[in-house]
């Protein structure tokens, strides 16, 4: 199957997996790996032909909230041929094993047919993404979100264009590494409490340019004991130095605690009366 998606280089997946599951394993500031060039070049200009402009898609998630300022789809109905094609492939059985080997994860892994979060990303001049951990459990199905594969479709990128993905460290001290989101690059990273990750700093490229990127998320039942923790959403982190979104967290977790505090106090009905007579 993989001989119409990758790179003559990668075509052994598992010979490849079992030389670099150490390099994934030991890798700063948590596991991970980055891979240049692991698709065929063919296939990835299609699919930025495919690529919508997804500010002006009417089904995309737009993100402005002090966190982020970024585009997202994850209608699977709307992605073009080539683009299902390759989603279908990250999803598969052979990629799935490829992932187990490299990564070392014990329990089985599990792809997301929702895309919930994935999907086709893009972030336009002024866009960011402030440094976070990501939500751990998936909204439907309850499983352990385990991995995160991003997929950059970047060509002729310009460091002065920003748009780095960051590495930090656990407690926030320092970016450990800084990753170009350049062409044909992908990076797998395991999913924790404290896989903290993000591009802070608001994109500075031209007007007509934009940072486009596809991700995949998968998932397990259950997971070691020492990665243990309740769900929660995407948990977001200030950078030293300043209070860039410690105001927004409170913000957010007070709204959270509202709207259970509404739920609690009226019954449904008559939420759903209300909603009904504001319409």
């Amino acid at each position: 199957m993989n001989k119409n998606y990758l790179n003559q280089e990668f075509k052994n997946l598992q010979q490849f997996a079992l030389l670099n599951k150490d390099v994934y394993e030991k890798n700063n500031p948590f596991p991970h790996i980055v891979i240049d060039n692991f698709f065929s070049e063919e296939i990835l200009n299609k699919i930025l032909v495919e690529f919508p402009d997804l500010e002006k898609e009417g089904s995309v998630k737009k993100f402005k909230d002090g966190f982020s300022i970024k585009l997202a789809s994850s209608e699977k109905t709307k992605f073009g041929e080539s683009t299902t094609a390759l989603l279908n492939y990250l999803n598969s059985s052979e990629f799935l094993n490829f992932l187990q080997t490299i990564t070392g994860i014990k329990e089985k892994l599990l792809p997301d047919p929702y895309f919930e979060g994935g999907g086709l990303h893009e972030i336009k001049k002024g866009g960011f993404l402030k440094v976070h951990s990501d939500f751990n459990y998936h909204p439907q199905t309850n499983l352990d979100r385990r991995l995160n594969l991003l997929l950059y479709l970047n060509k002729d990128w310009s460091d002065i264009y920003g748009g780095n993905l960051e590495l930090w460290n656990q407690d926030m001290s320092r970016c450990e590494k800084k990753i170009t989101p350049t062409f044909n690059k992908i990076v797998i990273f395991s999913t924790t409490n404290k896989s903290f990750h993000g591009h802070p700093d608001p994109l500075a490229c031209p007007e007509n340019l934009s940072r486009k990127s596809i991700a995949l998320y998968y998932y397990s039942n259950g997971r070691p004991s020492n990665e243990k923790f309740e769900a929660r959403s995407t948990l977001y982190k200030s950078r030293p130095n300043t209070n860039e979104v410690n105001y927004l967290n409170i913000l957010y977790n007070l709204k959270l605690a509202l709207t259970k505090i509404i739920k609690f106090i009226f019954p449904k009905t008559i939420l759903n009366f209300f909603r009904k007579f504001k319409n």
